[in-house]
């Protein structure tokens, strides 16, 4: 089985700024799981302090393990919990999901801290990839567009829009249906590879998976799936994104 590798991000609660943390590399079938910081941690630590983790206080120790750490498995629900049926229907799973398929696509985010898990890119040998996530920000959206959440269907065509004037990030990606209701944005961590993709090939979409009742958490509203191709750009590969240790 291909390893998989998913990237922890962490949110400066003072300034709202997004920095990628970690990486973990997984291979559940060989109970494989190694954990190390990222360059994002080391600009975060130069510009607003970040601290190490409980969990892993050295940032250049290669952190190594048989079992998931605590960090991530403490994001994902207990086989246990009653609703765990319905929990792994509105990420569209099934019950045989494991633990890192079901980071994946939950985000990993809890009340009760400031982090984020994330899947890292696959960019085929064609330079076509297929990427799936769950809209932000979508309880900040007009009351109109979230009655057009409601009438979303699966396989629905959206639009992507890059965003020049958003408060929060120096610039963002809207989600907007085809009759231009904006619905959300794209996670923080898609948006750098978002704007090379628009810039540079022509070949990219993004459609509706699945739409989850509006009791269901904000964050797992609308699940998405995007489309494209890179020619050239090879998709978090920066320096954000380099291991500290190699």
């Amino acid at each position: 089985m291909t390893p998989s590798t998913l990237f922890l991000g962490w949110q400066d609660k003072e300034h709202r700024q997004w920095f990628p943390v970690g990486r973990l590399d997984a291979e559940v079938d060989r109970r494989s799981y190694r954990f190390r910081y990222i360059g994002g941690a080391k600009r975060a630590h130069n510009e607003v302090g970040f601290p190490p983790l409980y969990e892993f206080p050295d940032f250049l120790r290669d952190y190594r393990s048989r079992e998931l750490f605590p960090l991530f498995t403490n994001r994902v629900i207990a086989p246990s919990r009653p609703d765990r049926s319905e929990y792994l229907r509105n990420l569209n799973l099934n019950e045989e999901a494991d633990p890192i398929e079901i980071l994946a696509v939950n985000g990993g985010q809890r009340t009760t801290d400031l982090y984020e898990v994330f899947p890292k890119i696959r960019k085929r040998q064609d330079g076509t990839f297929t990427y799936r996530f769950f809209a932000h920000g979508t309880r900040y959206v007009p009351s109109e567009s979230n009655r057009r959440i409601d009438r979303l269907v699966p396989g629905e065509r959206l639009n992507l829009t890059l965003e020049l004037t958003n408060p929060v990030a120096r610039f963002a990606v809207q989600i907007q249906t085809k009759d231009y209701h904006m619905i959300g944005w794209s996670p923080r961590y898609l948006v750098d590879d978002l704007v090379v993709a628009m810039t540079e090939s022509p070949y990219y979409s993004a459609k509706v998976v699945r739409v989850n009742p509006q009791s269901a958490p904000s964050k797992q509203r609308v699940l998405l799936q995007m489309e494209g191709m890179w020619r050239n750009h090879t998709p978090m590969d920066g320096d954000d994104f380099q291991p500290l240790v190699k």
